[in-house]
């Protein structure tokens, strides 16, 4: 049986750092590197930064979006990327916020939580705002699979508010909710359970949430939308342990220059390995 996802994060997070760093190959970085944006700016790009970090950081997570512009050919540096990432000792999470209901929303499961499926990923990320039970295919396949999950639950967007913070009949606002079934699909598993929600680092302070799920917390923020290392334990308290702050232009914008890259992932993950220190000594 596939080692479950949560228990092969945590190993990866101990020994590498806890960093994901982005693959955004979006037109204003292409240009900013010197690339063409078409096919053949993608590739350079796309392979400068897995050959650059994938033998270092613990997590990637490419922006999916980014490659699908380029229809079939963009998908296949998209299927390489991840092939090659992970083959070089990284994991995955494949950054596609797939959402929908019965066989479509298996569909979508197939397509990234299918042990052969060619864009096969560790995780994945999905919207639960057509219900959280309509995730179902992609629980099933993740566990099935050794995958795991990332639901968005308290998303920095100012626009997630109007759904997120919105209050159901028992007093219990939507994101709270979504947090309550992570913690559900992740009670009894140790080190670390499959299944963990999105969490803006630019949110502040988040004590009035439970966000003790016994599973990851992937926090988008850091660096260019404004959050910074030392914030992650006033933001996340104890369960800053669990979280998984990424980074994608801080470290892009060094590209394409292999040595600049790899020092200021370096630099990142030993920012953010110091801020959360004693945190993770607690657990």
């Amino acid at each position: 049986m596939t080692e479950p996802f949560g228990a092969r994060l945590r190993r990866a997070m101990d020994e590498r750092g806890p960093l994901c760093v982005g693959i955004d190959p979006h037109a204003s970085l292409l240009a900013d590197w010197g690339l063409s944006d078409d096919i053949a700016g993608l590739e350079r790009f796309s392979r400068t930064v897995v050959e650059a970090l994938a033998d270092r950081v613990a997590v990637f997570k490419p922006q999916s979006a980014f490659f699908e512009r380029f229809g079939s050919r963009g998908i296949a540096v998209l299927e390489k990327s991840v092939q090659e990432a992970r083959a070089a000792g990284a994991l995955v999470v494949m950054d596609a916020k797939r959402g929908d209901i019965g066989s479509t929303m298996a569909a979508y499961a197939e397509t990234f939580l299918h042990k052969d499926a060619p864009l096969f990923s560790d995780a994945l990320t999905v919207s639960p705002y057509l219900g959280y039970g309509s995730l179902k295919p992609a629980v099933d396949l993740a566990r099935e699979s050794g995958a795991g999950l990332f639901v968005l639950a308290l998303t920095s967007n100012p626009e997630g508010g109007e759904v997120q913070h919105a209050v159901r009949g028992d007093g219990r606002n939507v994101g709270a909710t979504m947090l309550a079934h992570l913690a559900a699909e992740n009670a009894g598993e140790a080190p670390l359970g499959s299944f963990g929600a999105v969490v803006g680092a630019t949110l502040g302070d988040l004590s009035s949430y439970d966000l003790d799920i016994n599973g990851p917390l992937l926090a988008p923020g850091i660096g260019a939308q404004g959050a910074t290392p030392a914030d992650l334990p006033a933001v996340f308290g104890a369960a800053v342990r669990n979280v998984v702050p990424n980074v994608s232009r801080g470290v892009l914008r060094h590209g394409p220059d292999v040595v600049a890259l790899r020092d200021a992932s370096d630099r990142f993950a030993d920012e953010i390995r110091t801020a959360t220190a004693t945190a993770r000594d607690l657990r």
